[in-house]
Protein backbone atom coordinates (compact mmCIF):
# COMPACT_ATOMS: atom_id res chain seq x y z
CA UNK A 1 0.00 0.00 0.00
CA UNK A 2 1.12 3.47 -0.70
CA UNK A 3 -0.63 6.56 0.39
CA UNK A 4 -0.66 8.94 -3.04
CA UNK A 5 -3.62 10.66 -5.50
CA UNK A 6 -4.64 8.24 -7.98
CA UNK A 7 -4.93 9.80 -11.10
CA UNK A 8 -7.98 11.72 -12.08
CA UNK A 9 -8.38 12.68 -7.58
CA UNK A 10 -7.46 15.35 -5.56
CA UNK A 11 -6.73 13.89 -2.26
CA UNK A 12 -4.59 11.26 -1.26
CA UNK A 13 -5.89 8.09 -0.67
CA UNK A 14 -4.35 4.44 0.28
CA UNK A 15 -3.84 2.44 -3.18
CA UNK A 16 -2.48 -1.04 -3.44
CA UNK A 17 1.10 -1.17 -5.05
CA UNK A 18 -0.05 -5.09 -6.51
CA UNK A 19 -3.43 -4.18 -8.21
CA UNK A 20 -3.92 -0.25 -7.88
CA UNK A 21 -7.63 -0.72 -5.98
CA UNK A 22 -7.43 2.70 -4.00
CA UNK A 23 -9.06 2.52 -0.39
CA UNK A 24 -11.71 4.93 0.24
CA UNK A 25 -12.19 6.30 3.42
CA UNK A 26 -14.97 7.87 4.58
CA UNK A 27 -16.81 10.06 7.39
CA UNK A 28 -19.19 8.14 9.70
CA UNK A 29 -22.99 8.33 10.11
CA UNK A 30 -23.74 9.10 13.65
CA UNK A 31 -27.53 9.05 13.54
CA UNK A 32 -30.06 9.27 16.82
CA UNK A 33 -33.06 11.05 18.50
CA UNK A 34 -34.74 13.33 20.33
CA UNK A 35 -37.06 10.93 22.26
CA UNK A 36 -40.21 13.53 23.43
CA UNK A 37 -42.76 12.80 26.06
CA UNK A 38 -45.18 15.49 26.87
CA UNK A 39 -42.42 18.68 27.97
CA UNK A 40 -39.78 15.77 28.59
CA UNK A 41 -36.51 14.50 26.65
CA UNK A 42 -34.90 11.22 27.37
CA UNK A 43 -31.55 11.38 27.85
CA UNK A 44 -28.90 8.48 28.42
CA UNK A 45 -25.52 8.45 30.46
CA UNK A 46 -22.89 6.74 28.80
CA UNK A 47 -21.52 3.64 29.83
CA UNK A 48 -18.81 3.40 27.46
CA UNK A 49 -15.87 5.46 26.02
CA UNK A 50 -15.74 8.32 24.89
CA UNK A 51 -17.00 10.77 27.45
CA UNK A 52 -18.27 7.34 30.13
CA UNK A 53 -20.58 8.94 32.37
CA UNK A 54 -21.56 11.91 30.53
CA UNK A 55 -25.15 12.60 29.16
CA UNK A 56 -26.26 12.22 26.12
CA UNK A 57 -29.36 11.86 23.40
CA UNK A 58 -29.17 8.06 22.27
CA UNK A 59 -27.75 8.05 19.13
CA UNK A 60 -24.77 5.62 17.57
CA UNK A 61 -22.86 4.41 14.14
CA UNK A 62 -25.33 3.77 11.30
CA UNK A 63 -24.98 0.02 10.04
CA UNK A 64 -24.93 -0.93 6.58
CA UNK A 65 -28.32 -1.61 4.87
CA UNK A 66 -30.40 0.34 7.00
CA UNK A 67 -31.54 4.54 6.50
CA UNK A 68 -30.46 7.29 8.68
CA UNK A 69 -34.04 7.05 10.68
CA UNK A 70 -33.71 3.05 10.93
CA UNK A 71 -30.63 3.51 12.39
CA UNK A 72 -31.51 6.68 15.12
CA UNK A 73 -34.97 4.19 15.70
CA UNK A 74 -32.70 0.72 16.52
CA UNK A 75 -29.62 3.37 18.31
CA UNK A 76 -32.45 4.37 20.95
CA UNK A 77 -33.94 0.90 21.71
CA UNK A 78 -30.62 -0.32 22.14
CA UNK A 79 -29.45 2.30 24.69
CA UNK A 80 -32.53 3.68 26.29
CA UNK A 81 -34.85 0.70 25.46
CA UNK A 82 -37.27 2.86 24.88
CA UNK A 83 -39.78 2.88 21.42
CA UNK A 84 -39.60 5.93 19.52
CA UNK A 85 -41.76 6.73 16.63
CA UNK A 86 -39.47 8.89 14.13
CA UNK A 87 -40.84 12.55 13.57
CA UNK A 88 -38.96 14.47 11.14
CA UNK A 89 -35.29 15.29 10.77
CA UNK A 90 -34.09 18.02 12.92
CA UNK A 91 -30.19 18.47 12.66
CA UNK A 92 -27.69 17.54 10.87
CA UNK A 93 -23.55 18.91 12.01
CA UNK A 94 -20.77 17.79 10.17
CA UNK A 95 -17.46 17.20 12.33
CA UNK A 96 -14.72 16.95 9.84
CA UNK A 97 -11.70 16.93 12.37
CA UNK A 98 -13.35 13.33 13.60
CA UNK A 99 -14.95 12.37 9.86
CA UNK A 100 -18.24 12.27 11.41
CA UNK A 101 -21.82 13.37 9.95
CA UNK A 102 -24.33 13.42 13.03
CA UNK A 103 -28.00 13.34 12.01
CA UNK A 104 -30.94 13.88 14.44
CA UNK A 105 -34.68 13.27 14.60
CA UNK A 106 -36.97 14.48 16.51
CA UNK A 107 -38.98 11.68 17.55
CA UNK A 108 -41.61 10.71 20.00
CA UNK A 109 -41.73 8.12 23.16
CA UNK A 110 -44.50 5.94 22.62
CA UNK A 111 -44.70 5.02 26.16
CA UNK A 112 -43.02 5.74 29.30
CA UNK A 113 -41.36 2.76 29.59
CA UNK A 114 -37.78 2.78 29.24
CA UNK A 115 -34.54 1.57 30.65
CA UNK A 116 -30.57 1.25 30.24
CA UNK A 117 -28.64 -0.27 27.72
CA UNK A 118 -25.60 -2.44 27.64
CA UNK A 119 -24.52 1.03 26.71
CA UNK A 120 -25.76 3.58 29.03
CA UNK A 121 -25.55 3.40 33.15
CA UNK A 122 -29.00 5.71 33.40
CA UNK A 123 -31.61 6.53 31.45
CA UNK A 124 -34.18 9.45 32.42
CA UNK A 125 -36.76 11.91 31.37
CA UNK A 126 -35.82 15.30 31.97
CA UNK A 127 -37.50 18.56 31.38
CA UNK A 128 -35.39 22.25 29.85
CA UNK A 129 -34.41 22.85 33.67
CA UNK A 130 -32.93 19.26 34.30
CA UNK A 131 -30.86 19.31 31.24
CA UNK A 132 -26.92 18.70 32.98
CA UNK A 133 -25.34 20.93 30.58
CA UNK A 134 -21.74 21.05 31.65
CA UNK A 135 -22.05 16.72 31.84
CA UNK A 136 -23.16 16.80 27.92
CA UNK A 137 -21.28 14.46 26.41
CA UNK A 138 -20.46 15.69 23.06
CA UNK A 139 -20.52 19.32 21.44
CA UNK A 140 -23.05 18.08 18.47
CA UNK A 141 -25.44 16.88 21.42
CA UNK A 142 -24.93 20.85 23.12
CA UNK A 143 -26.03 22.12 20.06
CA UNK A 144 -28.90 19.80 18.97
CA UNK A 145 -30.42 20.55 22.57
CA UNK A 146 -30.00 24.15 22.39
CA UNK A 147 -32.20 24.16 19.26
CA UNK A 148 -35.17 22.15 19.82
CA UNK A 149 -34.94 24.09 23.03
CA UNK A 150 -35.52 27.48 21.27
CA UNK A 151 -37.07 25.90 18.28
CA UNK A 152 -39.90 24.80 20.99
CA UNK A 153 -40.36 28.01 22.82
CA UNK A 154 -41.10 29.82 19.32
CA UNK A 155 -43.49 26.85 18.52
CA UNK A 156 -42.20 25.89 15.10
CA UNK A 157 -39.09 23.40 14.68
CA UNK A 158 -36.88 23.92 11.58
CA UNK A 159 -34.29 21.30 9.82
CA UNK A 160 -31.11 22.83 11.50
CA UNK A 161 -27.50 21.79 9.93
CA UNK A 162 -24.09 23.54 11.50
CA UNK A 163 -20.20 22.42 11.03
CA UNK A 164 -18.05 22.08 14.75
CA UNK A 165 -14.45 22.38 12.81
CA UNK A 166 -12.53 22.05 16.09
CA UNK A 167 -11.64 19.98 18.81
CA UNK A 168 -13.39 21.71 22.15
CA UNK A 169 -11.05 21.68 25.02
CA UNK A 170 -12.65 20.25 28.42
Amino acid sequence: MSVKIPPGDNRERSVCDDCGTIHYVNPKMVAGCIPVLGERILLCRRAIEPRYGMWTLPAGFMENGETTAAAAVRETLEEANARVEVDSLFALINIPYINQVYLFYRAKLLCEEYAPGHESLEVDLVSESQVPWDSIAFPAVTKTLKWYFSDREAGVFETHTGDIMYRPSR
